[in-house]
């Protein structure tokens, strides 16, 4: 007599009174003993051939049962009961699909769809452009929660402009913030002429636009080249440009650091071109030759209203020509592109460099509105007309689309070869204080 458990009622020999004699006395049938959930399932049917197979270019089964020439209308996926297991045969793949009629179609996948009439895709379904999701995470939150932590702290800025005196680099920087940021002081008064400098200085400025504050910071230089010997000048400007550098790197090497670290490196340098017409000087050539590798080197032909169109694309074209065989990189530095995008952007930028630009921090009126413009006897000459001259184009790269590219190659290209060729020199380590070792062995 076979006893009565879940583990032996498979080898039961049982009875129906039909050839197989009669159930002997006190032995019941299966179905009195196994509860109706753990009872063996039907076979499943074979596949109506009213269900149409699926077509070749989908992987997915028809919508409907096809009744009556309509199909069924299946309910929202929301709606869709999702099984615990599949009730029948799987044919070599692991995206399984039940219908709601009680059929189980098998598909070769990696991912479990449940449909009922309709169908509903559900799973991790992997391809080559990556995972679909079951339902929303909030993944695309991180850019909402950067701007707002960048809202908070606000970010920095440097820039530095170099040349001659009396090129206007004072004014076009003024005119690309649309404020006083260049030597201000207090009382400045806006008619007030801006004074000569006669040494480098840096003026800083917080200013803000739309909630998103920026502390702007401008490095004036003297008139470059104005000497009568111009041996070695740019050796102070270059000096500077690695003080900051040294700055940042010694708060970086710091044991305790801050959480915020002080950014006081230039990230961009505009070179202030003479509009003679003809060609560059061999100091500016010589200029940018010896700082192209510490900064990135943005070139522009000042007061191009002194040229006319044709002399302006003429002299354009003979400078990038110089650039281009005294071997000076100037930004974008075509070896930065990051994609054919990026690439396809730049060579439009590299093909419009050096952009000739007029400054002007005063406003006239124009057709019944204000523009920033430069009066002078045959007409005014408008800042922001791009038949006049090129400064918004240099103000759109500058702000508008480069800005974070700029601070991103300065700390990662221009930085990073200061910070490498420093810490060669002291051996390749920051000496470690004694504490540091103590604590370390703890």
């Amino acid at each position: 007599m076979c006893a009565a458990s879940p583990h032996s009622l498979s080898s039961c020999r049982l009875g129906n009174g039909k050839g197989g004699g009669s159930r002997p006395e006190g032995r019941r049938d299966m179905s009195d003993i196994v509860p109706p959930e753990v009872r063996p399932k039907p076979a499943v049917p074979a596949k109506p051939p009213n269900v149409g197979a699926p077509s070749p270019s989908s992987p997915f089964p028809p919508q409907g049962l096809g009744v009556g020439g309509g199909g069924i209308s299946a309910p929202p996926p929301s709606a869709i009961p999702v099984p615990t297991g599949s009730h029948g045969p799987i044919h070599g793949g692991s995206h399984s699909v039940g219908h709601g009629i009680g059929h189980s179609v098998s598909h070769a996948g990696s991912h479990t769809a449940p449909h009922s009439g309709g169908h509903s895709h559900s799973g991790s379904h992997s391809s080559s452009g990556g995972s679909t999701l079951l339902g929303y995470i909030g993944i695309d939150t991180i850019i909402e929660q950067m701007r707002k932590k960048t809202m908070k702290t606000g970010f920095d800025f440097n820039i530095m402009v170099v040349g001659h005196s009396g090129l206007g680099k004072s004014t076009l920087v003024n005119t690309l913030f649309k404020s006083q940021v260049s030597r201000r002081s207090a009382g400045w008064a806006r008619d007030e002429k801006i004074p000569k400098t006669v040494e480098i200085k840096a003026v800083s400025h917080v200013i803000e636009e739309g909630g998103v504050k920026m502390k702007l910071t401008v490095v004036d230089t003297p008139g470059f080249g104005d000497q009568i010997n111009n041996d070695n000048c740019w050796e102070p400007i270059s000096k500077y440009i690695n003080e900051q550098y040294e700055k940042f790197l010694k708060e970086e090497v710091n044991i305790t650091r801050k959480k915020r670290i002080p950014d006081t490196r230039v990230h961009c340098c505009l070179y202030f071109i003479s509009p003679t017409g003809h060609s560059l000087r061999q100091l500016d050539t010589e200029f940018m030759k010896r700082l192209s590798h510490s900064v990135n080197i943005i070139p522009v032909i000042a007061k191009a209203d002194t040229l006319t169109i044709e002399e302006r694309q003429e002299f354009k074209q003979r400078v990038r020509k110089e650039l281009e065989m005294s071997g000076i990189e100037f930004y974008p530095q075509k070896e930065f592109d990051d994609d054919m995008e990026d690439k396809s952007d730049n060579d439009k930028i590299r093909e419009a460099m050096p952009f000739a630009v007029v400054g002007s921090d005063k406003e006239y009126q124009v057709n019944g509105k204000r523009v920033l413009g430069r009066k002078t006897a045959w007409g005014i000459v408008e800042v922001e007309n791009p038949n006049h001259c090129e400064f918004a184009q240099l103000r759109d790269f500058l702000i508008r689309s480069h800005l974070q590219d700029l601070k991103e190659v300065t700390h990662n290209i221009h930085y990073e070869t200061y910070r490498a060729k420093r810490l060669n020199e002291n051996g390749g380590l920051h000496p470690i204080s004694s504490a540091e070792t103590q604590e370390s062995n703890l």
